[in-house]
């Protein structure tokens, strides 16, 4: 695919994203847009961003070789991008960084988002906290009790973390919430959506923050091994690190790109997120994308063991991308998640976020394929201390 430049003016990738809103958020979502492209160029906008991220994020993050993990597998060489050495333990800090200082341009003295692991609510309330606005988090019941030390650190940070116990009180839900909170407050308020999904300008906006990642992982890979890899490989719920990595070598076509999403149970159940596998396009939460539904179009209930990926949607880009077939997106399911995970921690002394398990257990599926000469990398979006209770709950003595 050469000189991708996606999204058009419309904010369309190929037929997907737009605008789907009530009318009282398209001024905003305008005002939004407009400021963005302004500040994108802004030198001081550059600086303080750069200096945010080198000096609070801990940005560039390493790209790690994974010896052990690649002897296991005596395959192609295997390195992992580390996210999970950001500051507050995710990539999520990389796009909240970039919306309030968006959100101070734009004069707002309140900030809402939307959480399912709870590592975009940390960020957001991080931020908040550093700059001194008034922050509000709404997350899913079900997610709050799953994940308790994030729920914590929201509230450390000053942030109000709201439960909504509508839907199947996760992700969706909350996200739902989020969008009536704008739809009522939005002259005072910015709404920092966590991923590329929602309403123009935001998949375009939270890619770009996110495409950092896939930036540095280009300079490092090229310093290391003088080459590109041949495979990157990074887990999709909403999607925001994975197009984070994939976005600055889109155009290398050579790199193939490789999408996980969460198959809970399995395919063949109706407990998953694999809405890129089994999804039919839809309009949800403002945006044309691929969509886990039922025949009369209602949103589908959805599983994964991970809170991040537990998401019946998807970024319209990559719905775009998949079509194009210039990614190609698989599934994983809770076990094969828990057995990575726990692979990953004894070889390489690293404990994943459950969603990055995701994408590490792809390799099972396809390294044998590969040869030595060839390179992977694995985006390790987020670290796995908030899934403790999850890991110590699921332990079996055979993944020893």
């Amino acid at each position: 695919m050469k000189n991708y430049n996606l999204p058009d003016t419309t904010g369309k990738f190929g037929i997907y994203g737009g605008r789907f809103v009530p009318e009282t958020l398209i001024p905003a979502l305008y005002e939004l847009e407009t400021t963005y492209n302004d500040l994108k160029n802004d030198p001081d906008f550059i600086n303080e961003y750069n200096q945010l991220q080198r000096e609070y994020n801990g940005r560039p993050t390493p790209l790690t070789y994974a010896d052990r993990l690649t002897k296991y597998y005596g395959k192609a060489k295997i390195y992992l991008k580390r996210e999970d050495l950001c500051h507050t333990g995710a990539h999520k800090l990389n796009n909240a960084i970039g919306q309030i200082l968006i959100a101070k341009r734009l004069g707002k003295q309140r900030i809402i988002a939307e959480t399912g692991a709870g590592q975009h609510g940390v960020a957001t309330a991080t931020m908040c906290a550093k700059f001194g606005i008034k922050c509000v988090v709404y997350m899913g019941e079900l997610d709050i009790e799953r994940q308790k030390p994030n729920v914590f650190r929201m509230k450390l940070l000053g942030a109000e973390v709201i439960p909504v116990t509508s839907g199947s009180k996760t992700l969706k839900d909350a996200t739902n919430e989020a969008i009536r909170d704008w739809v009522t407050n939005v002259r005072d308020t910015h709404y920092i959506i966590g991923s590329v999904v929602g309403p123009h300008p935001y998949p375009m906006l939270v890619r770009d923050f996110q495409s950092i990642i896939g930036k540095e992982t280009k300079e490092q890979i090229l310093s290391i091994e003088k080459r590109l890899p041949d495979y990157i490989v990074a887990c999709v719920g909403g999607g925001s690190n994975a197009i984070g990595i994939f976005y600055p070598f889109i155009n290398d076509e050579n790199v193939k790109l490789i999408g996980v999403e969460a198959a809970g149970y399995g395919l063949n159940t109706n407990k998953h997120c694999a809405t890129l596998s089994l999804g039919s396009p839809g309009i949800f939460q403002g945006m044309l994308t691929y969509l886990l539904q039922d025949e009369n179009g209602q949103v589908s209930e959805v599983h994964s063991i991970s809170a991040g990926l537990d998401y019946p949607g998807v970024g319209p880009e990559h719905s775009f991308l998949k079509d194009q077939s210039r990614v190609q997106y698989f599934s994983i399911t809770d076990e094969e998640a828990l057995k990575a995970a726990y692979l990953t921690t004894k070889l390489e002394g690293i404990l994943p976020a459950l969603e990055s398990a995701h994408a590490i257990a792809y390799l099972e599926k396809f390294i044998q394929q590969t040869s030595k000469d060839e390179i992977i990398v694995i985006n390790l979006s987020g670290r796995g201390d908030k899934d403790l209770s999850t890991y110590m709950e699921n332990f079996k003595e055979d993944y020893k």
